[in-house]
């Protein structure tokens, strides 16, 4: 194998984060309520009208949400006979993950037209496609991507190294590079 094109160890469960992810999220009714969530809702009774759950599922569902930290569980203010669920910043962190997968699957869904249209809030036209972006901002594609040892982070394929001026920090080799990330408003 040519030393210079690393992949995942793909046979180790936990070598990255899609395991933990499709753990704590990887069915239909966790996405329908994390939908309705950032749709809102925060009642249980709310959750179960409008998205058709049955109530077992949902309490189930609701729990393990709870427990992962992705939805917190607290009294309601102006009732603290009733429960809210509100979305915790882990939960937040979600949004550009269903905003991928929302776009992704009206690509492929054929005629469907959507309505309402998810818009940016300042200028209220459509969002653009979900994307992969460099440490400095530019759009990569599939071709663009690649892994490399932690120790190599920075060094560029002709021996030189990315500088901090180039928007890239090695001297916090502990983590990746910050990207950017679709703020949700709360």
């Amino acid at each position: 194998m040519d030393k210079h094109k690393l992949r995942e160890p793909l046979r180790e469960l936990n070598a990255c984060g899609l395991p933990e992810a499709l753990e704590v999220m990887g069915e239909r009714w966790s996405f329908m309520i994390l939908r309705a969530s950032f749709n809102g809702l925060h009642h249980f009774e709310e959750f179960l009208t409008e998205l058709g759950i049955a109530r077992n599922i949902l309490s189930n569902r609701l729990a393990k949400l709870v427990e992962h930290g992705i939805l917190d569980r607290q009294p309601c203010a102006d009732d603290r006979r009733r429960i809210e669920y509100r979305l915790t910043e882990k939960g937040f962190d979600l949004l550009p993950a269903m905003i991928a997968l929302r776009q992704w699957g009206q690509k492929y869904a054929g005629e469907f037209v959507e309505d309402p249209v998810l818009v940016d809030e300042l200028d209220r036209l459509p969002i653009g496609p979900t994307s992969i972006m460099s440490h400095d901002g530019r759009v990569l594609g599939g071709k663009d991507l690649r892994f490399v040892a932690r120790g190599d982070l920075g060094k560029r394929e002709d021996g030189t190294f990315a500088t901090p001026a180039d928007g890239f920090d090695r001297a916090r080799d502990d983590e990746p590079a910050s990207l950017p990330h679709i703020a949700a408003v709360r």
